[in-house]
């Protein structure tokens, strides 16, 4: 078994240019991408994934969930594949990189192994797990939470979106049903590349961000009814404003987060208000509040301390008050052994690199339940992402995909 040398290096253009040739896929409005799962654009991506990893001789498998797997044959049979990917949907004004990263730099990593003729023992198959953001079907990393038996595959193909169509619906709309029953397959280990999202690697000069962690999360969508009224004259004193309900516990969530620092984030991200008119008190908000932290202790309090000031404030403002919850993992270890792979390779590879905690949910968070499992990070310019303006570089994106390319060798198993 052979360890190939620091010389040899991912195709960065090559790379670049398939980032930018699927940035043109359900483009959006600021420079960005809106290419929601599901959708349309989501189809058309699919299919320019689909006909580059074929023509880099990979064969195509899809789940009924539609999870998309593309393997490259390794010289034993019996051997377990490793698996490399991420996810191509985006967030409404989503950025180019965010998960297209990690299945675009798996595919790039095939090619580089194709193009130097390289045999491993193992299997490799590159993923791009459905429905990772979570922002048209809630929860988050929907498809690939079927596959580690989180959720029930009748549970995620009944969610719904806010126009009211179903889940299962809409992906056989757009033919990707697969026929493979969900989490079927067999991981030796799972490699997940990523952008940060977030400012610490850029901050500190560091090209790649070691996984070792990652946050667990709590959404909790709550639900405040009071009653509609005209805003010029209704009394304030006679007022049953959801709104106004909203808002405090909006400050709330905040003061809760910053009572458990340090390791603890909290926020009110979508919001519905009812009628939406603006000369209307508003009778019922929908909102949902985001609560993260890698120690479980500290998120298990927030939860709880969200619960309970959420219902003060309606009891306080005369409001209904119905909470569910919609979204969830605990804290995450990735496999440390596979860490230790990203590691050593980093180092190999001459790039400057840190251990990092993710603060984001990813795949990767679920499928290391089911196999070892890790992620690779390179910076975004300051930490944006979940924005038309997420930015990285070329260099970035390579150092990564270097990283991966490294690491997947190693535990595939270079066959002389």
């Amino acid at each position: 078994m052979a360890s190939p040398g620091e010389n040899i290096r991912i195709n960065s253009a090559r790379l670049w240019d398939s980032l930018e040739d699927m940035a043109k896929v359900g483009p959006g409005i600021a420079g960005g991408n809106n290419r929601q799962t599901l959708t349309d654009a989501d189809n058309q991506g699919r299919h320019l994934f689909a006909g580059w990893a074929k023509a880099a001789g990979m064969t195509m498998g899809v789940d009924t969930m539609g999870n998309m797997f593309f393997t490259r044959p390794g010289t034993d049979p019996a051997a377990l594949p490793v698996y490399m990917g991420s996810h191509l949907d985006t967030q409404p004004t989503g950025g180019k990189y965010d998960g297209v990263l990690g299945v675009l730099g798996a595919l790039e990593v095939v090619r580089t192994i194709n193009d130097m003729g390289i045999k491993t023992r193992h299997p490799i198959v590159v993923t791009n797990w459905t429905n990772e953001e979570g922002a048209r079907f809630a929860p988050a990393m929907l498809a690939s939470g079927v596959f580690a038996g989180i959720h029930t595959e009748a549970y995620a193909k009944a969610r719904t979106d806010l126009d009211g169509l179903v889940f299962g619906d809409e992906l056989a709309r757009i033919g990707w049903v697969g026929d493979e029953a969900v989490g079927a397959r067999k991981m030796k280990a799972m490699f997940e590349l990523h952008i940060e999202q977030g400012p610490i690697l850029e901050a500190e000069g560091k090209e790649i961000g070691v996984v070792t962690h990652g946050q667990g999360l709590w959404w909790l969508e709550i639900t405040l009814t009071g009653k509609d009224a005209h805003t010029g004259s209704t009394p304030m004193h006679m007022r049953v404003n959801a709104g106004l309900g909203m808002a405090r516990i909006t400050e709330r969530v905040h003061q809760i987060a910053m009572a458990h620092q340090p390791n603890a984030v909290g926020a009110v991200g979508q919001v519905k208000v009812f009628p939406n008119s603006r000369n209307v008190i508003p009778g019922k908000v929908v909102f949902t509040v985001d609560i993260r932290s890698p120690e479980q202790g500290k998120l298990d309090a927030m939860k709880g301390e969200v619960i309970r000031a959420a219902h003060a404030v309606a009891r306080d403002l005369g409001l209904g008050c119905e909470i569910e919850e919609v979204g969830h993992f605990d804290p995450v270890t990735f496999a440390p052994e596979l860490v230790s792979v990203v590691r050593a390779k980093a180092e190999k590879l001459g790039y400057g690199y840190m251990d990092i905690i993710s603060g984001a949910g990813h795949d990767a968070c679920w499928i290391n339940r089911v196999a070892p499992t890790t992620m690779i990070m390179c910076p975004c310019v300051d930490g944006l992402s979940h924005n038309e303006a997420e930015k990285i570089s070329p260099e970035w994106a390579a150092a990564g995909a270097d990283v991966l390319l490294h690491s997947v060798l190693e535990v595939a198993e270079v066959v002389e």
